[in-house]
């Protein structure tokens, strides 16, 4: 399931329904105030994910991916992040417009997020029975042999070993696997509606990350979540997405449901993307790699943020900055979910 496994096919995405979104993010902009400027970290971003759904946000480090999720969270560092304008609407709420009771309430028993480092993540003196089983005591008043209880039965849910007997066990005393795994299972302890996982399978190998991801998406379908899923290896998402967002420089660049996005792109950073991905028919070949590097967010260019990067890049795009035009096909109907933030997406999409 990592970048490296190309044999992967992307899986059709679920049709659109009349259902009402989960989760609508509009026009959020977030910045960072520094003793070297303001950093714009997040400039107008929109998505939405519906009940069921697997949203994929794609990108490289500081493209404003985790951000955007910590944001959605309420769990913005602040100072020195400050949100400074849209809507993160969640079942019909804005989240923005509530106090800070009202949104803790909402985090753990309604949305919940699966951070990437699970060592760092989960606390060191604590037993994981003991950390599982604080959501059940916080949050539903359980009694600690109560949630013992449940915490085993959690443990047992995300396929622990010897769950009964490990209960007692401390983070250090797992793998790295078996780690992500207590962090999926307290992300589900209150079964959420809502999971965001950030970089889920960082640092874990091959194997496990496919694992990770195979008990991830059997775990959205049984309880019918929202997923979204934060990663920069498009070969993680192939199997599990519905459809992608890619971000670049805070912005969101291209959409597109999964299967569309990797036969055809329409943006040059994405296309950048695909093509830097090992391909078993290419060997000994050298890797593609995108030139440059991302931009200093408190200097983004002017026009399009990816203009000093592209091979496409005209002056319109060093000028301009590209909305999200609605991409079309060869007759001229609209896509449904397909946009690219690019002044030339049809030649990048005819490529």
């Amino acid at each position: 399931m990592s970048s490296s496994s190309t044999s992967a096919q992307p899986r059709e995405a679920t049709a659109d329904t009349v259902e009402s979104p989960l989760l609508e993010v509009r026009d959020l902009h977030v910045e960072f105030r520094t003793r070297d400027g303001v950093a714009k970290a997040v400039n107008g971003v929109n998505y939405s994910v519906r009940a069921g759904e697997t949203l994929a946000i794609l990108g490289e480090s500081g493209s404003g991916k985790s951000v955007t999720a910590q944001a959605v969270m309420g769990i913005l560092d602040s100072p020195p992040g400050f949100v400074t304008g849209g809507q993160i609407v969640f079942k019909g709420r804005d989240l923005l417009t509530l106090g800070k009771e009202d949104r803790r309430k909402v985090r753990g028993s309604q949305m919940a997020m699966i951070f990437q480092d699970a060592l760092s993540s989960l606390n060191p003196v604590h037993s994981v029975g003991s950390q599982l089983g604080e959501m059940y005591r916080v949050h539903k008043g359980s009694s600690r042999q109560d949630a013992k209880a449940k915490a085993i039965e959690l443990m047992d849910r995300v396929r622990i070993p010897a769950a009964k007997a490990r209960v007692g066990d401390y983070p250090h005393q797992f793998s790295g696997g078996m780690r992500q795994r207590i962090m999926i299972a307290m992300a589900l302890a209150l079964e959420p509606d809502l999971i965001i996982a950030d970089e889920p399978t960082t640092a874990l190998d091959v194997t496990v990350q496919a694992q990770v991801m195979d008990l991830l998406a059997e775990l959205q379908g049984e309880y019918h979540m929202g997923l979204i899923l934060i990663t920069h290896d498009l070969g993680v998402v192939a199997d599990v997405a519905d459809k992608i967002a890619v971000m670049y420089a805070g912005r969101i660049v291209e959409t597109a449901p999964v299967h569309e996005l990797y036969a055809k792109p329409a943006h040059p950073y994405t296309r950048g993307l695909l093509d830097s991905i090992p391909r078993l028919d290419q060997k000994g070949q050298e890797l593609y790699a995108i030139k440059g590097l991302p931009p200093n967010l408190l200097r983004i260019p002017p026009g399009c943020a990816f203009n000093p990067r592209c091979p496409r890049a005209q002056e319109i795009c060093r000028t301009t900055v590209p909305p999200l035009f609605e991409v079309t096909d060869e007759a001229g109907t609209p896509r449904p979910g397909r946009a690219s933030a690019c002044h030339f997406w049809k030649e990048t999409l005819d490529d």
